[in-house]
């Protein structure tokens, strides 16, 4: 089945746009559903991938963007576009939420129910199934790359797939119980689901927009290259952040004050390289001090 289903594209602009492809499709045929429907349900999810197209689209521009090199004005690159995108679209998820729970209440009040129920069946199993392979090749990608608008853009997917589930579900059970009202039920939980997904990603972007230190793993990981130097005497000033999908780290080094030139830089050579092995894409700054027996 995965070889009849092959979504592998494997650079991040590729991944990117295979993600704005699927969700243009799935926007436009879960709208025209729910509308004939008239199922406020399917119309959420309409919604919610709408909101999943919006973030794939600016998750291919950020992509597009955040990997060209460093200029005048941008000496630390353009990677913060990526951030900053996943802020954006954590904005619009909280709006999405907001306007369901809204459509929701007033179909309630209206007391309409749903028609042709079998037609939204097929299109949440049709969006499920698509949505599985696509964020599976988007969380592939994101992690091979580091890149956090990847990451976003997947994970909206992966909420579009549990979403579809709930819908399915309430579609299935309205069909066989008749049970109207669970429509706006279910469009309600949806909502809450999509709130929860762009509170999440409003708090993770804002700490890495405001440059929030690295996680204790990783720090930890930088120090435990540095202490297996028996050469390097201490180190301080550890300093961390993210920039998109590259790491940026500046740390000071203690080294015999004995050491000429040269080899005080061929040790913060072997030092930077071993960690950019670990934490590639990154760019690291080291600093040597001198050490004396009378300090």
């Amino acid at each position: 089945m995965n070889k009849i289903f092959d979504f592998s594209f494997t650079s991040k602009k590729s991944a990117a746009r295979v993600s704005v492809m699927s969700n243009s499709v799935l926007v436009l045929t879960k709208l025209v559903v729910g509308i004939f429907t008239g199922s406020v349900s399917v119309i959420s999810e309409a919604a919610h991938s709408a909101v999943d197209l919006l973030a794939a689209l600016i998750a291919y521009f950020a992509v597009s963007n955040s990997d060209k090199k460093p200029d005048i004005k941008h000496t630390y690159g353009h990677g913060k576009i990526e951030n900053l995108s996943g802020a954006v679209e954590a904005l619009l998820i909280i709006l999405a939420a907001i306007w369901i729970v809204y459509e929701a209440v007033q179909k309630f009040s209206a007391n309409e129910a749903p028609k042709a129920l079998e037609y939204g069946i097929v299109i949440m199993v049709v969006s499920i199934v698509v949505n599985y392979f696509v964020s599976r090749n988007l969380f592939k990608v994101a992690k091979e790359t580091q890149s956090h608008a990847l990451e976003a853009d997947a994970l909206h997917l992966q909420a579009d797939i549990w979403t579809s589930l709930g819908v399915l579900a309430g579609l299935i059970t309205i069909k066989i119980t008749g049970l109207y009202w669970l429509d706006s039920v279910i469009a309600v939980v949806v909502a809450v689901i999509i709130f929860k997904a762009g509170y999440d990603m409003t708090i993770k972007s804002i700490h890495e927009l405001i440059d929030v230190a690295l996680p204790d793993e990783e720090r930890t990981a930088i120090q435990n290259i540095l202490e297996k130097h028996p050469v390097i005497k201490g180190y301080n000033h550890i300093h961390s952040r993210r920039s998109g999908s590259k790491r940026l780290i500046d740390l000071h080094i203690i080294l015999d004050g004995d050491l000429s030139l040269n080899q005080a830089h061929s040790i913060c050579d072997e030092v930077e390289a071993e960690i950019k092995s670990m934490f590639s894409p990154c760019e690291v700054t080291i600093h040597p001090e001198p050490f004396s027996e009378s300090e």
